[in-house]
């Protein structure tokens, strides 16, 4: 007995007259399938339920998600802030204002060696300020650990006690390698693990910025400039500096640091990994000054400042006409971030032109602090430079940036400082025997 096929598909089955009484399937229409998917969805509203989700889904994460990102609000507090602090990507305010949620930057996970230092503490209030995440490695040579003690309670900030000169593994993405004695007495100290930090540690951080994909900025130091020849200085200029002396561990270091950093950026090219982060960047320190610098360091601006607070004279080395330039701490920083985020390597002069003979800034910090402090001359040091004044085109044209603080604005925020370090515990000590007497 024959079966029978019942067609489901219309009300006219295949083989009946309309098309002859023969099934061919040549006779449909080509994406006949396409009208029939259609109409079929069309009819079913599918269309419509999808679109109000999405509206739906939309609305939520708008609403959710906080408007501003306060630096100083509790990690635990909104969900993007744990996100934050956790090193992931997240959206938050940006330093010039509100953006469209789209545009806000993503908060980085960044690496400061020598951040417990004098400008390295600095660095690091900025990049916490800004809503980044700070790991500092620092072996408390020249740091301090009170620089960077209001942070300990802050979730999106880490101190590890490590020596740069050995290998460090972390997972970061800007490096600020900034470990080095910087002041005279400190890098003659001991001058052979002062080149040693300058270059075996700057190797460790410029292979750890190679393997972890990181942007790489290296503060070197007017130094490289020697005893210049030239004067200002810019950026060009191969520098006269004395390869034996007995500051040359730290000139020579630096300059050794610089031609390790450019080499790897050359040969290694780091950029072939990932080229909007494997970049790296020199920065050329000229003399700095603020609150935090070590009291007994031996730079003139916080010997000046020392010896005028503790009635002592004054000490000049030679006869007090050899110039520097000095810079405030934030505009140094300032600086600093700006050539990190931007897109050229360097090196660039950072630094504040107006240019002092010692003389000069004897007699603003006398103005400042004592009119009354005399001045004592001494024999000068070795290899002493006569001149340092840096030339700030490069970085005013390329970076948009120039220092914005003068001496007699930023000597008097050292001095409150030093004051209360050098004076703090003793005026508490007399305090506390008048309360017994």
């Amino acid at each position: 007995m024959a079966s029978e096929l019942t067609y489901r598909g219309g009300s006219v089955a295949p083989g009946s007259a309309s098309n002859g009484g023969e099934y061919s399937p040549k006779s449909s229409k080509p994406l006949s399938w396409l009208a029939r998917a259609a109409r079929y969805a069309a009819a079913e509203h599918r269309p419509v339920f999808a679109l109000a989700g999405m509206l739906f889904a939309a609305a939520i994460f708008t609403f959710s998600s906080p408007s501003t990102l306060s630096p100083s609000e509790p990690a635990a507090s909104v969900g993007f802030n744990h996100l934050a602090v956790s090193g992931h990507p997240s959206f938050r305010e940006s330093v010039g204002g509100k953006v469209p949620l789209g545009l806000r930057r993503r908060a980085l996970r960044v690496l400061v060696t020598g951040g417990a230092g004098f400008v390295g503490s600095h660095l690091v209030d900025r990049l916490l300020e800004r809503g980044d995440s700070v790991i500092v490695v620092d072996n408390f040579f020249t740091g301090r650990k009170g620089n960077v003690a209001h942070h300990l309670q802050n979730p999106r900030f880490e101190v590890i006690r490590h020596d740069v000169v050995e290998p460090i593994l972390l997972e970061v993405d800007q490096i600020y390698h900034l470990a080095c004695p910087a002041s005279p007495v400190h890098y003659k100290y001991n001058p052979i693990k002062t080149i040693k930090t300058n270059v075996v540690g700057t190797l460790n951080m410029l292979g750890l910025a190679k393997r972890i994909g990181a942007r790489f900025l290296l503060t070197s130091t007017s130094e490289v400039y020697g005893d210049p020849l030239q004067h200002p200085q810019v950026e060009t200029y191969w520098g006269n500096v004395n390869p034996i002396g007995v500051r040359s561990c730290y000139d020579e270091g630096k300059r050794t640091a610089e031609t390790l950093t450019m080499d790897y950026h050359r040969g290694a090219n780091l950029e072939v990994f990932v080229p909007s982060k494997c970049l790296v960047r020199i920065a050329r320190i000229f003399n700095t000054y603020g609150p935090r610098m070590c009291i007994d360091d031996g730079r003139v601006v916080s010997n000046f400042v020392a010896q005028a607070l503790r009635k002592e004279p004054l000490t000049v080395y030679g006869d007090g006409k050899q110039t520097r330039s000095f810079q405030y701490v934030s505009d140094l920083v300032e600086g600093l971030m700006k050539l990190m985020e931007g897109e050229h390597i360097g090196p660039f002069n950072l630094g504040n032109p107006g240019e002092f003979s010692m003389l000069e800034l004897a007699k603003v910090v006398q103005d400042t602090i004592d009119p009354e402090a005399h001045i004592e001359f001494r024999p000068n040091t070795a290899d002493d430079p006569h001149k340092r004044k840096p030339d700030i085109s490069r970085a005013k044209e390329l970076l948009g940036w120039e220092p914005k603080v003068p001496l007699r604005e930023g000597l008097p925020r050292m001095v409150t400082d030093f004051r209360k370090r050098i004076f703090g515990d003793q005026e508490g000590s007399t305090e506390s025997a008048g309360g017994l007497s």
